[in-house]
């Protein structure tokens, strides 16, 4: 356990929130770190803009396959340890990549610091479980504000290289993590109540997966942070490319992307806890839509021919006006991370660390896979902007997805909520309490009349549709 002076169970849980944040910053830090320091290995290596995709989406790739065994491993062993387990973990191949020298060798190295990005896995479960359902949401968001991480990186990493040369920074990063995993097992607790019973087989814990609606939360969590962490590893160079900037002035630019997103998912949080993970997200949807649309469109020169010659008109967005759509889009992403994850435990109060592997391992997916997509799509077309192409379409697709699938089931529910709210006030204004309970019936009546009809329309259709088979 930890420091044996903090025994009130709101305390501890304060102290194990505060501990798992800053731990998950600092492995957030290292699992996008490739983002800085894959700048000058790209030219030291002269690799392509696809080699770079690759270079730097790989610890994505580990992160992202062990957030499954590592949530399961989380509701059964407990947070605690597991956690302390998986930083250890990363501490010797993290002082190597500093030493390396072949394309392969920081390959190898990306993969294994990568186990890294498995720590969301453990911190969210582990988190949730120390708070009540109504307060969940905004714990969960402050946990997951250390996506902030990435803007660490973005400040530290640069000055680093500059300085000391790309080879420093992964020292420096394992000397910091030693002393967070000290401070880390001082301030963190363990409750034997959270973890799930020992005969619970791994078979039971992955049905969850023949839910439908959490491959949907996939689809959600693999844009909103899938589509974070890419551009997380990917906007650095893209200021380069596209404006011009060096590599300290770009980087801090990538953060103003970076560092918003993870703050603001506390905020996410809370909001999802006041008005629903529904609606968070569906405006989360619209507004990256929006900011999507104008950032996909190229750098264009119009050539126009008039009366007196030809006339040149630039169609693009400044560095300011494309910054600010970043900022925006990072903010509903921010936003959008803290409202799935709301959902997850919502539905999968018991088993929400498979759930939340489940789901966090559809993200780390999609930002492992979305770098090397990046990197194609520019070498084939030459277009810095197809990113955002990319991320248009995928978004569509989410916001379709979603009003066909849960637009439905909203509405019902909120149907619900109304009745429901209508008879307490019903019964706050009536005297006569046989009244109230006649027109709760009438009520019930009515919602068995809908389920009656709605299973004869199903049952005739299905009677149509074999007849016409026959």
């Amino acid at each position: 356990m930890g420091i044996s002076k903090i025994k009130s169970q709101t305390a501890q849980a304060n102290s194990v929130l505060v501990a798992n944040t800053i731990a998950f910053t600092a492995c957030f830090a290292i699992w996008v770190m490739f983002s800085i320091i894959g700048i000058p290995i790209k030219e030291l290596l002269q690799l392509s803009e696809t080699q770079f995709g690759l270079l730097v989406a790989t610890p994505i790739l580990t992160g992202s396959i062990f957030r499954l065994p590592v949530g399961m491993m989380t509701d059964k062993f407990g947070g605690r340890v597991v956690y302390l387990v998986l930083m250890l973990t990363t501490l010797m191949p993290l002082w190597f990549i500093g030493d390396a020298t072949q394309y392969w060798q920081f390959l190898i190295l990306g993969l294994l610091v990568g186990i890294a990005g498995a720590s969301f896995s453990v911190g969210i479960a582990y988190t949730a479980k120390w708070f009540k359902k109504e307060n969940q949401g905004f714990a969960m968001g402050i946990f997951g504000a250390g996506n902030a991480g990435a803007a660490l990186t973005k400040f530290i990493a640069p000055s680093l290289v500059v300085a000391y040369g790309w080879e420093m920074v992964p020292k420096v990063y394992t000397i910091a993590m030693v002393v967070i995993v000290i401070m880390y097992w001082m301030f963190t607790y363990e409750d034997p109540s959270h973890k799930i019973a020992s005969t619970v087989t791994i078979k039971e814990q992955l049905k969850v997966l023949n839910d439908p609606k959490l491959w949907k939360y996939m689809q959600y969590y693999s844009l909103v942070f899938g589509g974070f962490v890419a551009l997380s590893l990917w906007m650095t160079k893209y200021y380069i490319n596209e404006y011009g900037f060096d590599l300290t002035t770009a980087a801090l630019l990538a953060a103003i992307f970076v560092l918003p997103s993870g703050v603001v998912r506390a905020l996410g949080g809370w909001f999802s806890d006041k008005y629903g993970a529904y609606k968070v997200t569906w405006w989360v949807m619209w507004v990256s839509l929006v900011c999507l649309f104008f950032m996909s469109y190229p750098q264009t020169a119009l050539v126009i021919k008039t009366t007196t010659g030809e006339a040149m008109f630039g169609l693009s967005l400044n560095v300011w006006a494309f910054t600010t759509l970043l900022f925006v889009l990072g903010i509903a992403w921010g936003f959008g991370k803290a409202s799935v994850f709301k959902f997850l435990s919502d539905e999968y109060p018991d088993n929400i660390g498979v759930a939340s592997g489940i789901v966090g391992l559809a993200g780390g997916i999609g930002g492992f896979f979305l770098p090397i997509i990046f990197g194609v799509l520019i070498d084939y077309t030459g277009i810095n902007s197809i990113i955002f192409m990319l991320l248009y379409g995928a978004t569509a697709t989410s916001l379709i997805w979603m009003y066909f699938t849960f637009a439905k089931e909203h509405k019902v529910n909120c149907a619900k909520k109304l009745k429901t709210e209508a008879l307490k006030e019903y019964a706050k204004t009536c005297d006569n309490p046989d009244d109230v309970i006649t027109a709760q019936a009438i009520l019930e009546q009515i919602d068995l009349i809908e389920e009656f009809n709605k299973k004869y329309n199903e049952f005739k259709q299905a009677h149509i549709d074999s007849n016409k088979h026959t």
